[in-house]
């Protein structure tokens, strides 16, 4: 019946087994000392190497776990050992750890996936322990029950790792996975486990010379999963990741199995004298072994790919059921004369499930063995969880929200509602005006010396200047590295224009799958960028609208003194009208106390905040929590601190009263200030030249309030651009690399040397858009220099 040649041993497995192994994923060397130190140094604050054999040992066992080249169950355990590690310092570190990763597909080792992810390392152990029990469950004898149990579990394990690696673990990892990880070839995997498990069940009932009906049962349970196999494995997303002779395989099995089941039961019915069933349950047999010889038949491709064991399998089975069929149909017509049902009228047979996914106890809940022989003590054990970090993080924040954003933030509102109350009425200006007629008083002084000693209007443009440069640099250098990969993307379009399906051309990964990261950085640094820049525009018109005053109080003070208009007598002489200015600066000496109390109570406040560490409280939380729990491995959540947080941020409570308080009584005190202001108004408004005095002093207090704003954030802007310019220029040069190995790579793919091309790609041609240079747009600052000729406007600027 069988014409087909038999195939060569494929690399999936030996070529006399009937039962596929699954090959192991191969990794690069990785090492976490290092990057463990410098997070244990920086976020735990403790040293080093205090845990300097605990991060030997992780080495250790990474190295051990993936540098096998045979697999034995003492390979298995050293890869356990590492998976229970690993889950364990989970709860130690974060995920995204400074180590990076790379993981080799099992099925195309040339693809692979990498990333700085704790939980796509712990997968990938898992998968290959998954791995490690369907190739020891293939070495094993199928000649001996003893054996074939210990198959039988080593499948069950293989599909219940499969199984949790599926439903519990790789939705953790944080990075985009080769396909052999994906939920639908991990679903594959475990049914293909659990149709070799129940094989075994299979050629044990028969070595244990189990009733035929019962082998029946346990054949047509074979049959069923290697159903789930075929429905899984050709789903359209594992397309060249699933090897080709796999579905074949499990398409002539699946066939083999039923045909297995149907003479399993034509044997019964002749132990039981069924001879017409006999016969019919035979015919389906031969049916079904026809069905492989015809697919095999008619696809040389099948011919290629099933293994010799499996050719033999299915010659002998087809032998077997042809020569019984014409022996039962013989004996029938001769001897027994039994009617022969019709194949729609025979019983179907019922299944026998045994085999079923079981996840080792070790993986699943591997805490239970830390500290025992299997996992060893676990390491780092006296880091707190990272968990904790992580609330007193979440603590913080609130805090912060609370007091400095909250609490303080109210207080600061109240001091600058009473500043604006008090500048509206031009206090305490109008009372120096009367007090000092003639001169300038102490604060304007003070100011004006200040203003000179950093070089007056001209050093606070050029400050300006250096920030609008800055901004412009900062863009350009933006501009460059979006030029690179955009170049980038049109060369890549280029290389994939063309090229035949599944060639290295057509296969190679699109720019745009690999510049997400390059991308969203240059989006979020342009989004800073434009910020920064509307910012300096604002201080740009301040600047322009201040600047006359600006130049004024960096000029001599006999010239500001010349400008401030001044009469040499007091002009309100009058008992009452005295009276009424003591009383106007009683309050403003009860404002300058309330000021100072309140910004005492702002430090205190801030001290009471900066001393609040949740962490020992958070710490005394957690041993609570791990007295009640059964495993090393905790599993907090945020979630469960949220008691604690309301605790500990009740204390601020009292502070929301004193706020109020202080709201009240600023109130009632502005009111007061208000009564005794008209009554001052009254008293000086026959003089018309105080006014203007007033009115010169406050002009020139504010004008010293915005050169000190404009000077602090000039200053703070420099050191912003530049840490912001060493950022991008590390990020401009990244992309220019990307780009550069791309374009090498698409030059090897097109056949292309090397030398054909520029020697270094940031050489870009120049981008002419019209514009001049940067530096040609400066514009030198105006000669604003003090000119008496040009009397000042004593109205206040907008």
């Amino acid at each position: 019946m069988f014409s087909f040649k038999q195939a060569p041993v494929d690399k999936d497995g030996n070529d006399k087994s009937t039962l596929l192994t699954v090959r192991l994923k191969t990794t690069e060397r990785a090492a976490y000392a290092k990057a463990l130190s410098e997070y244990i140094a920086s976020s735990y604050a403790e040293p080093p190497e205090a845990y300097r054999d605990d991060l030997r040992v992780l080495d250790e066992l990474r190295e051990a776990a993936t540098a096998a080249l045979d697999v034995n169950p003492n390979v298995l355990k050293r890869n356990t050992r590492y998976y229970g590690q690993l889950s364990f310092i989970l709860s130690k570190f974060p995920a995204d750890v400074n180590v990076k990763f790379t993981w080799f597909n099992a099925f195309d080792p040339e693809l692979a996936a990498s990333c700085q992810d704790l939980y796509f390392e712990r997968a990938s152990v898992l998968f290959n322990i998954g791995a490690m029990y369907s190739q020891l469950a293939c070495r094993e004898s199928r000649s001996d029950k003893d054996s074939l149990t210990r198959a039988f579990g080593f499948f069950q394990s293989a599909a219940g790792v499969f199984g949790y690696l599926q439903q519990r673990i790789v939705s953790e990892c944080r990075t985009q996975l080769t396909t052999d990880m994906s939920s639908y070839m991990l679903t594959t995997l475990e049914n293909i486990m659990l149709c070799q498990a129940q094989e075994c069940v299979w050629h044990r009932s028969i070595l244990s010379h189990m009733k035929d009906s019962n082998v029946a049962r346990v054949a047509a349970q074979v049959a069923e999963f290697y159903d789930l196999a075929i429905e899984s494995g050709s789903q359209g997303s594992l397309a060249g990741t699933i090897p080709p002779n796999w579905l074949d395989h499990f398409k002539v099995k699946r066939l083999y199995f039923y045909a297995e089941a149907q003479y399993r039961k034509a044997l019964d019915c002749l132990a039981n004298s069924q001879y017409g069933e006999e016969v019919a349950r035979l015919q389906a047999a031969q049916e079904y072994c026809s069905q492989i010889n015809e697919l095999v038949t008619y696809n040389q491709r099948w011919s290629k790919t099933l293994r010799a064991a499996v050719v033999d399998m299915v010659r002998s089975q087809a032998e077997l059921v042809g020569g019984n069929r014409v022996r039962a149909e013989r004996d029938n017509d001769v001897i027994y004369l039994d009617p022969v049902p019709a194949p729609t009228a025979l019983a179907p047979i019922s299944p026998y499930k045994l085999a079923q996914s079981k996840t080792p106890e070790i993986v699943e809940n591997p805490g239970q063995y830390l500290g025992e022989e299997e996992l060893g003590p676990p390491l780092f054990k006296g880091l707190v969880p990272f968990v904790i970090h992580q609330a007193a993080s979440l603590y913080e924040d609130r805090k912060d929200q609370l007091v400095a954003k909250d609490l303080i933030i109210s207080l600061d509102e109240l001091t600058a509602d009473c500043e604006s109350v008090l500048n509206s009425l031009n206090l305490p200006h109008a009372i120096d005006a009367i007090q000092k007629p003639v001169g300038l008083p102490p604060n304007i002084l003070v100011g004006a010396d200040e203003i000179k000693s950093e070089g007056g209007y001209i050093g606070l443009k050029r400050l300006l200047d250096n920030a609008l440069s800055s901004n412009a640099a900062a863009t350009n250098l933006l501009t460059a590295a979006e030029s690179a990969l955009n170049e980038e993307a049109h060369e890549d379009l280029q290389v994939r224009q063309g090229a035949n399906s599944g060639s290295p051309r057509a296969r190679r990964a699109e720019s745009s799958e690999l510049t997400n990261t390059f991308r969203a950085e240059i989006a979020k640094y342009r989004e800073i960028v434009n910020k920064a820049r509307d910012s300096d525009a604002t201080i740009k018109k301040q600047v322009d609208t201040w600047a006359k005053f600006f130049a004024l109080l960096g000029s001599p003070r006999e010239e500001i003194e010349r400008q401030v208009p001044s009469t040499t007598v007091n002009p309100l002489t009058d008992p009452h009208h005295c009276q009424i200015v003591e009383r106007l600066q009683q309050y403003l000496s009860e404002v300058a106390v309330m000021r100072r109390e309140r910004l005492k109570s702002v430090e205190k406040l801030k001290r009471i905040s900066s001393e609040d560490d949740i962490t020992p409280a958070l710490t005394e939380e957690m041993q609570r929590l791990a007295a009640l729990s059964s495993t090393p491995i905790l599993q907090f959540e945020l979630h469960q601190f949220e008691d604690l947080f309301s605790q500990k941020l009740d204390k601020y409570t009292s502070w929301r009263k004193y706020i109020d308080e202080e709201k009240e009584a600023q109130v009632e005190l502005l009111d007061t200030i208000r009564e005794a202001n008209q009554a001052f108004l009254v008293a000086r408004s026959n003089h018309p030249l105080l006014q203007q005095r007033e009115k010169a002093l406050s002009n020139l207090e504010t004008g010293i309030k915005r050169f000190r704003d404009a000077s602090f954030n000039l200053h703070d802007g420099a050191r912003f651009y530049a840490t912001l310019e060493a950022e991008l220029q590390k990020l401009k040069e990244g992309c220019l690399d990307f780009a550069m190995a791309r374009h090498l790579d698409a030059l090897d793919l097109m056949g292309v040397g090397h030398g054909e091309i520029p020697r270094d790609i940031s050489q870009l041609p120049e981008q002419h858009n019209g514009s001049p240079p940067a530096q040609q747009q400066r514009q030198q600052p105006p000669n604003l220099v003090w000119d008496p000729s040009m009397p000042l406007k004593y109205a206040t600027p907008k």
